[in-house]
């Protein structure tokens, strides 16, 4: 029996029905008749129920998937999607750096160690991917690792703890500190290779389709989730971008926006606004709102944190320039930032953080998971090794936060010298990939590859 994560409707319902409620539409009614039918709420962590609908329940779910397309929204003007009525709610919309002055620059030691810092918070994250917090807090206190300041092991850890806790099943042979043999492969890692691509082929003047046909030429449909799923299914059945975002996707609003923002904010250093309108040409063909949002606030971040002339704390600020005030998501950051700045104990931040943000939410939406990555910057005061354990401590998507936490941090750290070995080294400078030819690449060679394009006129 074939169950295919992320797409098949009867799946889908309890999604949407979660995500109308987030946005404010009345889905009382559809909702009604979808459990009157036999209907299930969605699956709790992965992508798909056990068991396979009947066929009389499949249609319907169909059915009502569009009827809830239909519903009005009520925050759909306050957390519009097109980029000029975005720019029309960032009162602080950053300026182009003026022509009088010289362009900022990225080098190629700075750009290593983005790409070594992301590697390495993925690397972190991986194998508590799913776990709620207090597994993963169980685990690592079991070896003395609480708060993180290494990768998780397995060895210590008492047989009962990890019956009650396991390890992410794909993740942990490769994820452990016992076993990591280089960087394994990993979507957080993938979407950067991707947009290497895509800037190589199209420059950074590229269209949504362009972005989409470098996906259906070099992404491999197993290797999609979520919301890529979503999209690359719609662009399978002719759907055209931006409306693959919309069609049968309740992840629009999740988080696999924010982790392929990076390449667009390496490639411009100084111009937070640049990566941001880069990010969203790109966002649109799988977000929608706060999805689009989430990608462009972190890409204007790491292009701030690329010029390599501010702090993580002024990054913050410059990401928040380019999300709409009254949007969820600016919300989100700003009580974050608040709360790690309030509390000094990390914990405690994230407790709150989940207490408010939990009952509404995906473990992989994008306001509670970008809320968390700014909090652990902030707390950690952009040092490497904080930022990363921090992300990946305050769980939810605990692979992704660690991967653009550790983008950031790295660019700010300066050059893979200035990271800790033991986070760097058993990476062992290899990345594994599905992605065109890059299996097997060097983090220096994808350094100077981005450099390549962060330099290009």
């Amino acid at each position: 029996m074939l169950r295919l994560t992320w797409v098949q409707p009867e799946d889908l319902v309890g999604h949407e029905l979660r995500q109308a409620a987030l946005d404010g539409r009345d889905a009382s009614a559809v909702a009604a008749r979808w459990r009157a039918a036999g209907g299930g709420e969605a699956p709790l962590r992965a992508g798909a129920s056990d068991r396979p609908a009947r066929a009389r329940l499949r249609a319907l779910a169909e059915d009502l998937l569009d009827e809830l397309a239909r519903l009005p929204s009520p925050s759909a003007d306050a957390e519009p999607t097109a980029l000029d009525r975005i720019r029309a709610l960032c009162p602080d919309w950053p300026p182009p750096p003026a022509a009088s002055r010289p362009a900022a620059s990225v080098s190629p030691a700075r750009l290593e160690a983005a790409w070594l810092g992301r590697a390495a918070g993925c690397l972190l994250g991986k194998p508590v991917e799913k776990l709620p917090l207090t597994g993963i807090r169980r685990l690592a206190g079991a070896t003395g690792n609480w708060p993180p300041t290494s990768y998780f092991t397995a060895r210590g850890v008492p047989r009962d703890l990890l019956a009650a806790y396991p390890w992410n099943r794909r993740s942990a042979p490769t994820s452990l500190a016992e076993n990591i043999d280089g960087m394994p492969e990993d979507d957080d890692l993938n979407y950067p290779l991707l947009n290497l691509l895509l800037l190589r082929r199209h420059g950074r003047s590229f269209t949504t389709a362009d972005v989409a046909r470098v996906w259906l030429d070099e992404l491999p449909a197993g290797r999609t989730f979520t919301a890529e799923r979503a999209a690359y299914r719609n662009l399978l059945t002719g759907v055209e971008p931006p409306e693959t975002a919309r069609r049968h996707n309740p992840f629009r609003e999740w988080i696999g926006a924010l982790i392929r923002a990076d390449v667009h904010g390496w490639t411009n250093p100084g111009d937070p606004a640049a990566a941001a309108a880069q990010a969203h040409r790109d966002a649109v063909l799988t977000h929608t709102a706060n999805g689009v949002y989430a990608a462009m606030f972190a890409a204007a971040v790491i292009a701030t944190a690329a010029a390599g002339a501010a702090d993580v704390h002024a990054c913050l600020r410059a990401g928040l320039t380019v999300v709409p005030d009254g949007s969820r998501l600016a919300a989100a950051v700003r009580h974050a930032v608040r709360l790690a700045a309030a509390h000094a104990d990390f914990d405690t931040v994230v407790d709150e953080l989940h207490a408010v943000h939990s009952p509404a939410h995906h473990w992989v939406h994008a306001v509670p998971n970008t809320a968390l990555i700014a909090a652990a910057l902030t707390h950690a005061d952009g040092d490497f090794t904080g930022s990363v354990a921090r992300a990946v401590s305050g769980g939810w998507d605990t692979d992704s936060n660690g991967a653009t936490a550790g983008c950031v941090a790295g660019l700010l750290a300066g050059s893979p010298a200035a990271l800790p070995e033991h986070w760097t080294a058993p990476l062992k400078n290899r990345l594994a990939t599905s992605v065109g030819d890059f299996d097997g690449t060097g983090f220096d060679a994808l350094a100077h590859l981005t450099y390549r394009e962060a330099t290009r006129p």
